[in-house]
């Protein structure tokens, strides 16, 4: 947490005299406290967390990279800091604050004779320094993904006629917090039949039916860090369409996977999946981003999507999800998380993909 710090205070601009941090996410990242409120100041030299009577015990004993204070008015406390600290200038987290929480902070910034810069520096700065996963990061992202696999490995089990999309994610949601994960990544998605064409529907009380296919996409957290992986089922034999499909997936995403490395384009990893999919004739039938950045939150940069030329450096956790969805049929979509080297990709998922016909 020192080290992130640090790194903060090196890329501040010339003009800004601290930063003001105010979302959740990033006071977590930055501190490694969890509160629903609070407010990081981060000037060239030091660091305070501003938190209230409900997390000011808490906060003393866990943040040990800056300065806790209680606040008490906001109106006189940040005032009473700006002044104290000789604060003139100070960058705002452009998308955390609303538009009257701007004015409320500009109102407290002119009683200190202060003034708040309103771009979205801090927000890149803040993105490009989290794109980068620590080691600890990346072990707390493992063990999210070993929790979610338990459950996996274990809900599969209950597959059988009759047994509904809701059950099937309740169970697995159960599995996970039992076995110590904080919750899940986001609301569980299990869909079977022809709503597996809905890349993100929303399990109900469907049932499973022989020859059906089965769409997980799942994920645990732990300490806050996220896990995600889709995996497709089959229950009893598929028929000769489905297994096309299937295959087209899964071709289609270990084409991806080759792709991944330091130096190659998020559109160079999209292309090598969409084209596959294309050309073997399901062109229209893959309509979201092969892919994202994971960590604290589950949707990071960057987005693997056909557009976006932002090239891939070792060290970043992505996904790589390609699919087919045909309306009113069935749908496939196969998902790993993978760490990004050198050399390649580090695949943070061990299940196996090959058809499972249960």
């Amino acid at each position: 947490m020192h080290t992130r710090l640090a790194t903060l205070r090196s890329f501040l601009p010339q003009e800004a005299d601290a930063a003001l941090i105010i979302s959740e996410t990033n006071r977590r990242y930055l501190t490694g406290f969890i509160s629903s409120l609070g407010y990081l100041f981060v000037s060239r030299e030091k660091a305070v967390l501003l938190v209230d009577s409900r997390y000011e015990e808490a906060a003393r004993a866990q943040v040990d990279n800056c300065e806790v204070r209680l606040f008490h008015d906001l109106s006189q406390d940040i005032p009473a800091l700006l002044r104290e600290w000789h604060l003139k200038s100070i960058l705002l987290e452009g998308s955390a604050f609303t538009l009257n929480e701007t004015a409320r902070i500009e109102g407290f910034f002119r009683t200190a004779d202060a003034s708040a810069i309103k771009t979205t520096e801090l927000d890149k700065i803040l993105n490009r320094m989290r794109l980068f996963k620590s080691n600890d990061e990346i072990n707390k992202m493992m063990y999210a993904q070993h929790l979610t696999e338990e459950a996996f490995n274990e809900t599969i089990k209950l597959i059988k006629e009759g047994v509904s999309e809701k059950d099937l994610a309740l169970d697995l949601e159960f599995r996970m917090r039992q076995a110590g994960a904080d919750g899940v990544s986001f609301d569980l998605i299990v869909l079977t039949g022809a709503k597996t064409s809905m890349p993100h529907g929303v399990p109900g009380q469907e049932t499973v039916h022989h020859g059906d296919f089965i769409l997980f996409d799942i994920g645990a957290t732990f300490k806050g860090y996220h896990s995600d992986m889709t995996r497709t089922v089959a229950f009893g034999k598929v028929n000769q369409t489905q297994r096309r499909i299937y295959q087209t997936v899964l071709q289609a995403q270990k084409n991806a996977l080759a792709m991944v490395k330091d130096g190659v384009s998020c559109r160079q990893v999209d292309r090598a999946a969409r084209s596959y999919i294309d050309e073997a004739g399901y062109q229209g039938c893959f309509g979201h981003s092969t892919g994202h950045g994971v960590g604290l939150e589950i949707h990071e940069s960057p987005s693997v999507a056909p557009n976006n030329d932002f090239i891939l450096h070792s060290g970043m956790v992505i996904t790589i999800e390609p699919g087919i969805y045909v309306p009113g049929q069935c749908g496939v979509r196969i998902e790993d998380m993978v760490l990004v080297t050198k050399e390649g990709c580090l695949n943070l998922v061990n299940l196996p993909k090959e058809l499972i016909e249960l």
